[in-house]
């Protein structure tokens, strides 16, 4: 077992002399650093000599990264939740230790949580009586306090050793530790080269087996270890990322079963080699024309994403749903007046989401305004609001049964997603002079009514009767318009645009 080294000067509150003294050396050591050894220099290196600085910035990055760790750690024990307003973080007015770490190191939320986590798990405590408390883990702790080993090492052993305290005893979950530290350094008899730390979080995971053979009472680790994030922007787009319980996830992969199987998925979803399914009691002509109307370009993460999306729009809409503030869970989108009454064409503005970094484009924004509603509110240079309009519901819930009776489905030709799940869409926009009327209302899906425009599908009312007309790539030659019923398994025969008269146009 390896001995826990006591470092006195770390139990020591060192005062504001002490502080600044520290600073400035480390200010010092980084000028000294950067007079050695500029960013363009190592450009003039040979191999050899270009191996050998990897090396040894690697050695002096572990002893930083350990400083690192010890800092965020410390900073987070100052700013628990049970020291109400005495927290760190609050006093100085962030809401958690990671905001106030994130804006002092200017580090990414995941970085400054790692190195909390970290510091946590691998920091001295100290006993009811003030007596201080070796780590849990004490042999990665001076291994990375040393530089012997680095962050990503240290992740590791810890990720893997954890869950198993809970159903073993300390003294062996330490004794795997030294010897993954010992794996990790070199000084294992049975690798005595050093191990990356890839390699590390394999024998961890080979450990962690030897030592919670039954698991680490799963019920238990997966409620604590439960966890569901939303990113910050990137490229357009929101990462999401957690971990699920294992009925939870089983119930989303049915769902996900259930929207994108062969036997079961509504057309929105299919995969392009579905395409020859489902194709009983059709007569051939049909057949050929639903195999038409099926193509989808989409990748299976696509589909998902867009049945999550329809997952959400249902439980947004679903009565149970909780309010805020007395009203429903609105998305509350902002964008210029002159960017929304511009013509298709010229339509280059931008929206903006609350609470959400990236802009969406004006065709999302209206197409939100279509399914929702919009409110006009002006304000000057100055930033005051000297105008707030009504709210201007674009259907009413009445209009909204309306439509979904008679639709019964997203109208796009064999996509059967139920009109309870779709969006109203105006055929003629509102910002053409189209009515909020239920003879200018149609039934889409998410996935449909977001694409609408880029997926070349063309809709029209004749009387109050639903028309559609497939987009000149999937059907060559003479486009027809097609009337639409509620019946979702039958489409009546194609109407000629030429049958139609010009007063229905």
């Amino acid at each position: 077992m390896t001995t826990l080294v006591e470092h006195p000067a770390a139990d020591a509150a060192p005062g504001p002399f002490a502080a600044a003294r520290v600073v400035a050396e480390l200010q010092a050591l980084a000028g000294e650093l950067g007079e050695t050894l500029g960013c363009s220099s190592v450009r003039g290196l040979d191999d050899d000599g270009l191996l050998q600085v990897t090396t040894a910035l690697e050695g002096l990055g572990r002893r930083v990264d350990a400083l690192r760790v010890a800092a965020a750690g410390e900073v987070a024990d100052r700013s628990r939740p049970e020291l109400g307003t005495g927290q760190l973080s609050a006093r100085k007015g962030c809401r958690t230790a990671g905001e106030l770490l994130e804006r002092l190191t200017l580090v990414s939320g995941p970085t400054a949580g790692r190195r909390m986590r970290l510091g946590k798990q691998l920091r001295t405590g100290r006993s009811l009586s003030g007596e201080p408390l070796p780590p849990t883990f004490p042999a990665t702790s001076i291994a990375l306090a040393t530089g012997a080993i680095g962050v990503d090492t240290a992740d590791a052993i810890l990720t893997a050793l954890t869950p198993t305290l809970r159903c073993t005893d300390l003294d062996s979950v330490q004794a795997a530790e030294s010897e993954l530290v010992a794996t990790a350094t070199g000084t294992s008899a049975q690798t005595p080269v050093p191990a990356p730390a890839d390699e590390v979080r394999l024998q961890g995971s080979v450990w962690k087996a030897v030592l919670a053979p039954d698991g680490s009472r799963p019920d238990d680790h997966a409620a604590v270890a439960r966890s569901f994030r939303l990113g910050r922007e990137r490229d357009g787009v929101v990462p999401v990322s957690g971990s699920l319980m294992p009925e939870i996830a089983g119930k989303l992969r049915r769902l996900f079963d259930a929207y994108l199987s062969p036997k079961s998925a509504p057309v929105a979803f299919h995969a392009e080699e579905d395409a020859d399914t489902n194709r009983e009691g059709l007569t051939p002509e049909q057949a050929r024309e639903q195999a038409l109307l099926e193509r989808d370009d989409r990748t299976p993460d696509q589909r998902r994403h867009d049945v999550f999306a329809v997952i959400v729009d249902v439980a947004a809409r679903a009565g149970e749903a909780p309010t805020i503030g007395g009203a429903p869970a609105t998305v509350l989108v902002s964008v210029r007046e002159q960017d929304l009454n511009a013509d298709f064409g010229q339509g280059r503005g931008v929206g903006w989401i609350d609470g959400v970094d990236s802009p969406i484009p004006i065709t999302a924004v209206k197409d939100l305004i279509s399914t929702g509603g919009q409110q006009k509110v002006v304000i000057n240079d100055e930033g005051r609001i000297i105008k707030l309009g009504s709210p201007e519901r674009c259907f009413t819930p009445a209009q909204r049964r309306a439509i979904q009776l008679r639709d019964g489905t997203c109208i796009i030709p064999w996509c059967k997603i139920p009109a309870g799940m779709t969006e109203i869409h105006h055929v003629i926009p509102h910002s053409e002079g189209g009515e909020t009327h239920t003879d200018n209302g149609v039934c889409l899906c998410w996935f449909h009514h977001r694409y609408l425009a880029a997926s070349g599908w063309a809709i029209r009312m004749v009387r109050g009767a639903v028309q559609i007309m497939a987009p000149p790539w999937l059907e060559t030659g003479a486009r027809k318009w097609r009337a639409v019923t509620k019946s979702r398994t039958r489409m009546t025969d194609s109407v000629e645009r030429t049958n139609v008269s010009r007063d229905d146009e």
